[in-house]
This record gives structure tokens, C-alpha cells and sequence, in this order.
């Protein structure tokens, strides 16, 4: 019996509309199969680009019908999401323009040379797509990390056509999404199936096993991430997982930013934890601040500026009691204060919080280390310390993060003064995370050529970024033709260098 999905509205936990149904596995196959088949259309750099083009332009077409039901899905609120519609606009159309330069193809040359010992064969080297991506949407992000997205744009814009499981939280704008792209997809002469989406728990799980399935790119949490991964790995044939699963983002405040400037960073912790109800995978998720004056005016701040916040609304009311059941733990804890206490605002709705601990505690480990756990919502955990090594203690156990922070004096941003703490803190920082702030916050992620978002496990499975032009790299693999004759090779691997691509001629980079 085919099982309904339905577009909820979280503000009122009411069931809109009956947007599908779950997919079958035979209609799960059915689509990767469609998918496979539309795989050789998508050689034709031209037409990618076109395709990546086109689809921004339908989107921003259908534009105020997807944010309608994006805001009805989610109460993100218009303004958070027409900044996400334009940033997923952008991100199609700047991968058009990584098409279109062919660099991404990585074209290396290297003649024959019978001079060297041993001497060189032949070698011709490119990167090629590898077929079908199965992409798991993200419940925080309905358009810039689902249907739409960036794991979405940069599959097709390697040449591999997509299959997307939706998420059950944003239904409706899937649909909406997938049918923009599909629209774009026949508008510029590609077979629609290019891009396809499939609902349902049990689809996901058929879709990471499928035999012509061959990539996969997921964005939620550590446990849903972890068993698609060991399953992406466990087929007859393993196929690359990239995912992002979890990170606590650590913020380190030095005792001296916090003398020079402990209201404007509190103020701004607030600001970050709570952006788009804490929902954030870059949320400062814990804070290293100084015990004493200089942080007790920072804490004084950060309380006045989250107090201030009024009650918002989680994606799905499961996140709701999650983020309630969690906070509940951490505030039981001993030595665990809450001078902003997080928790139950009324109906539908959580209140924003935080809570203070010794650093010391959180290094000693035990049943503290609740509080070195993501806990998706409107909630931060603040480490206050009074020694460098209490800082070391607490920085050795963390895992793998998105991002991690460091709010620096002037002094020490600059090397004035004289011990290079600054520099010797960012060191330590740095094996922690796939990017390093300073004297900011690590809530918004620019969409540019030199972003990486990744780091190490759990941030994700991979040391690949899904945001910026490098996002391209996860959905290839190299191949070498040697002493293959001209006329068989491809014409990105000609010697009049027909494309014009950029490449590696002879060791030399080509003008």
C-alpha cells in the first residue's frame, strides 16, 4: 500500500498537503536506471552549462511558489530563504563557469622521451565523470544543501546525472525544485531524468545500494550519515561516500580579546549561535572564554543579547524534543550553570540559551562529555578556563570539526605581542578543522573558489569540500591514455589542444 508523504507546517505541527508518495524499491530503481541511461548526454560541456544556467534562471522563476512552501515547511521565514534562493542561484551559475573554463579536467601531457632512464612513455591524463550520484538533502538547508544544491550543481557540472532522496522535512519545495530542473534539463535538449527525487526512508537506503549508483553526497547527522557510509562501503562494490555529519565548531576567546573586547564578542556569540534558530552545521556549538572579569563581562553580554532573542521555531517537532530532552541533560550536570536556560517556549517553539561549565571538567572527561556533543537548536555550551593548559585539556578532545575560531587581541592578531600566541594558537587549531576564523563567526559560508567546507571525522567522511568550485573534484576520478594514438584520444587530450582548455603540457603550464 503506497505510503502518503505529507508537507507539514512545524509552526503549527498541521499536515498541509499529500505531496507524494514513498517511493517503491522497484521505482527506486526505476530511476537510477533512467538516470544511468541519461549519464552520456551529459559529455556535452556546452550543454552543462547551459543546463546550470537554465536551471538557476527556472528557479529564480518559480521563486516566490518555492519560498511560499519553503517558508510553510520549515518557518525559516522569508528572508532567510530568498538569501538562500539567490545563493543557490549563484552557486549553479558559478559552476556553469567552471564548466565552461574545462580547468576542473586537471589535463596533464607528457610526450615520449626515450632520453630519460627509464624513458617516458606516452602519457595523456584527465578526469572523467563517474556516472550516476545519489544526494541526500539537508533538513536546514531546503535549497542550498537539497534538491538544488551544491552536491546537486557539482554532480551535474562533473557530467553525472543525479538521483536526490528529499527530505521529509521540506517535501513540497523538493518537488518544486526537481521540477525546475527537469524543466531546464529538457529546455536545453538533456533527457529530464538527469536529475530525478525519490521520498521516503527505505528509498535512501535502496538508493546507496544500487548497483548503478555510483557516488553518493549526504549533509545531516552523525548516526543517519554513519549507516549510509558503512553501507556506501559494505556493497559488493564500495563507492565514495562524501558526507557531513556532525562538528561543534569550537570558538577560542584568548584572556586578552576578551579584555579588549568582551561585550562586541559576546554580542556576537550571540548572534551566531542563534542565527536561523541554531540551526546552523557551523553553529558555535562551544566556547572557550576566561574565567575572571574580562569574561564575566563577556558572559554578562552574551546573556543580555540571547535574552533578548525571542522563542523561534525548530524544522520538525522531533527536533523540537530532542533539542528540549538535551538541554534538560546538560543543565542537570554538576557545575553546570544556565544564566540564559534554554528549553520549552511555549507551543511549537524552543528558547534560546546557554550554559556555563569549568574547562576543567569538560578535560577531564566522563559524564561531561555530554556537553562536547552537537546539540542541534539555539544553544551553546561556554568552557570557562583559567590556565592555557585547561584550554590544551579541552582542545585534545575533541573530534573532527567544520570549523573552529579564534577571537585574538590586537596584539596578538598582529605578532606584537612578542610570544606568538596568536600564530601558535591557530596551529593548534588547525588539525581540528576544515576552516579556521579570526576574530569572527563561523555562521555563513561564502560560496567562493577557495572555501572549504569539510574537515576531519565527523565533520565529514572525506577530505572533499561541498561548497565552492572544488565541490567538482568529489564526482571524478583521473584516467591515463599511454601511447594511445591521436586520433583515438579524446579531444581534451589532443596536442593542438582543440578546447583551449588549461593544461599541464610537458611539465609546463600552458599560456
Amino acid at each position: 500500500m503506497p505510503v502518503p508523504v505529507w508537507s507539514v507546517d512545524p509552526r503549527t505541527g498541521k499536515q498541509r498537503e499529500q505531496v507524494a508518495v514513498e517511493a517503491t524499491a522497484e521505482e527506486v530503481d526505476a530511476a537510477v536506471r533512467a538516470a544511468a541511461a541519461a549519464f552520456p548526454a551529459l559529455a556535452d560541456r556546452v550543454a552543462r552549462a547551459r543546463l546550470l544556467r537554465t536551471a538557476a534562471d527556472f528557479l529564480e522563476e518559480a521563486g516566490p511558489r518555492i519560498l511560499e512552501a519553503a517558508d510553510a515547511e520549515t518557518a525559516l521565514g522569508p528572508a532567510r530563504l530568498t538569501g538562500e534562493l539567490g545563493r543557490t542561484t549563484y552557486q549553479l551559475r558559478a559552476f556553469a563557469e567552471i564548466v565552461e573554463e574545462g580547468a576542473f579536467l586537471d589535463v596533464i601531457i607528457d610526450h615520449a622521451d626515450a632520453t630519460l632512464a627509464p624513458p617516458r612513455p606516452d602519457l595523456r591524463r584527465y578526469k572523467i565523470p563517474l556516472g550516476v550520484v545519489a544526494v541526500y538533502s539537508a533538513s536546514n538547508f531546503p535549497l542550498a544543501f537539497s534538491v538544488p544544491g551544491g552536491d546537486t550543481a557539482s554532480a551535474l557540472a562533473a557530467g553525472c546525472p543525479v538521483v536526490v532522496k528529499a527530505h521529509p522535512d521540506h517535501p513540497a519545495t523538493s518537488e518544486l525544485c526537481a521540477d525546475a530542473l527537469r524543466r531546464a534539463a529538457v529546455a536545453v535538449g538533456l533527457p529530464a531524468d538527469v536529475v530525478s527525487v525519490v521520498h521516503g526512508f527505505q528509498a535512501g537506503i535502496d538508493l546507496i545500494k544500487h548497483p548503478l549508483v555510483s557516488a553518493a553526497g549526504f549533509t545531516g547527522s552523525v548516526r543517519g550519515g554513519r549507516a549510509l557510509f558503512d553501507a556506501a562501503a559494505a556493497r559488493p562494490v564500495p563507492i565514495p561516500f562524501h558526507g557531513e555529519l556532525g562538528s561543534l565548531n569550537p570558538v577560542v576567546i584568548t584572556q586578552a580579546a576578551a579584555e579588549e573586547r568582551a561585550e562586541q564578542i559576546g554580542a556576537g556569540l550571540a548572534g551566531s549561535m542563534t542565527l536561523g534558530v541554531g540551526q546552523f552545521c557551523v553553529k558555535p556549538g562551544l566556547v572557550l572564554a576566561p574565567a575572571g572579569e574580562a569574561g564575566d563581562r563577556l558572559l554578562k553580554s552574551l546573556a543580555a543579547a540571547v535574552g533578548d532573542v525571542a522563542p523561534g521555531t525548530l524544522l520538525d517537532a522531533r527536533m523540537r524534543d530532542n533539542f528540549i530532552a538535551g538541554v534538560r541533560e546538560l543543565t542537570a550536570l554538576p557545575q553546570v550553570e544556565a544564566p540564559v536556560e534554554p528549553g520549552d517556549g511555549g507551543e511549537h517553539l524552543v528558547r534560546a540559551g546557554f550554559v556555563a561549565v569549568p574547562a576543567a571538567r569538560l578535560a577531564e572527561g566522563g559524564e561531561h562529555d555530554a556537553l562536547l556533543e552537537e546539540h542541534f537548536g539555539p544553544v551553546t555550551v561556554v568552557a570557562r578556563y583559567g590556565s592555557a593548559e585547561e584550554v590544551e585539556g579541552v582542545l585534545g578532545r575533541l573530534p573532527g570539526n567544520l570549523t573552529a575560531t579564534a577571537h585574538l587581541s590586537e596584539a596578538e592578531a598582529s605578532g606584537a605581542d612578542g610570544d606568538g600566541s596568536g600564530a601558535e594558537l591557530l596551529r593548534r587549531l588547525t588539525p581540528l578543522a576544515g576552516r579556521v576564523v579570526v576574530n569572527g563567526w563561523p555562521t555563513g559560508v561564502a560560496v567562493a573558489p577557495a572555501m572549504h567546507h569539510g574537515g576531519p571525522y565527523p565533520a565529514t567522511t572525506s577530505t572533499s569540500t561541498s561548497v565552492g568550485g572544488t565541490a567538482i573534484e568529489r564526482w571524478l576520478r583521473p584516467v591515463v591514455y599511454q601511447d594511445a594514438p591521436e586520433g583515438l584520444l579524446p579531444a581534451e587530450l589532443r596536442d593542438g589542444n582543440p578546447l583551449g582548455l588549461p593544461r599541464r603540457f610537458n611539465g609546463r603550464r600552458e599560456a
